[in-house]
């Protein structure tokens, strides 16, 4: 007999695939699963392409269950959060993950209060006690870690930061049993009509490795073209400070804050911000930040691992020049 699900990740999907971030909860949930002596779920909501359930057992899931209906070929947040719960049926889990980015953060909470269970959110960390789940979460901007504890009801629930683990490496032997499931009508309020894109062809902020931000320093919304030619040679993600995105530079699809998006990147660069509190909030966990300003005394400084004091305007321009020299050895 099978080994009862410990943990189920609920594998978000973007045109049919699944994202990066449910790979990446995976790994988490193979471990906390293994050490509990539980096997793992996955759970696909929506229209999703052939064989994505074959990567998901390679990833890690023991189980997968797919949810499908006609209500759920748009993101709507009833639906969606109907078809965890019937998921969730099917699945009864002690513990069940999501993905922090934003249809995460917004079905994960829905799907609480539907469920009456706990909730833990931008989690970055997870251990047993006493056979119940901990989450370990950034508060105060990152300068601190709190220990969550759920109470007694099941699943306990937790939303996980982009970019905390890394995805294991497919394993092709691996399978796993599917069960799909039919959702009839639901009644919606609210429903996602479109997607409008943005920067071609590079990550979401929450799942970039590498993020390029300009602050007020950009002085108008044509500077962002030098941050623009940096991302194109690195390969990253242009982000922004809540500064610039009020100022009307940029869209604010690419703020990146306390009000804007948690980030989690390898490599931040940090152009002409001056470290305000609630731009820390945002990208403090990231693993190596660089930070670029005229002045030597920008709070920015005491948390970047590289500073250059200078002018932007000479600095980026530079940079870009020298990461094309060696990127192209």
């Amino acid at each position: 007999m099978a080994a009862p699900v410990k943990i189920a990740v609920v594998a978000e999907t973007k045109g049919g695939a699944v994202r990066k971030i449910a790979l990446e909860m995976l790994v988490e949930a193979r471990r906390l699963a293994g050490a509990a002596g539980g096997s793992v779920g996955a759970v696909v909501i929506g229209p999703a392409a052939a064989g994505e359930a074959v990567r998901l057992a390679q990833h890690g899931a023991d189980r997968v269950v797919h949810v499908e209906g006609a209500a759920l070929e748009r993101y709507a947040p009833e639906s969606y959060a109907e078809a965890v719960r019937r998921a969730v049926e099917a699945l009864a889990p002690e513990a069940l993950l999501f993905g922090a980015t934003g249809q995460g953060k917004d079905l994960a909470p829905r799907t609480a209060a539907r469920l009456r269970a706990g909730l833990a959110s931008d989690c970055v960390g997870f251990e047993w006690s006493d056979g119940a789940l901990i989450a370990r979460r950034p508060v105060f901007a990152g300068k601190a870690f709190a220990k969550v504890a759920f109470g007694s009801a099941r699943p306990q629930i937790a939303t996980v930061r982009p970019n905390t683990y890394k995805p294991a490496e497919p394993d092709p032997g691996r399978s796993a049993a599917v069960e799909t499931i039919a959702l009839g009508d639901v009644p919606v309020r609210g429903r996602v009509t479109a997607f409008e894109a943005t920067e071609g062809g590079v990550a979401d902020l929450t799942e970039a490795n590498i993020i390029v931000s300009g602050g007020r320093a950009m002085a108008g919304p044509d500077n962002f073209e030098m941050l623009r030619k940096l991302c194109k040679v690195l390969g990253a993600t242009l982000g922004a400070s809540r500064a610039a995105v009020d100022a009307g530079w940029i869209d604010h699809s690419y703020q990146v804050g306390q009000t804007g998006k948690v980030v989690n990147p390898t490599l931040y660069f940090a152009v002409g911000i001056s470290g305000a509190i609630q731009h820390l909030a945002g990208m403090s966990s990231s693993r190596t930040i660089v930070a670029i300003n005229k002045d030597k005394e920008a709070p920015i400084f005491k948390l970047a691992t590289y500073g250059v004091v200078g002018d932007l305007y000479q600095v980026v321009p530079a940079l870009t020049e020298e990461f094309a020299k060696v990127l192209k050895e």
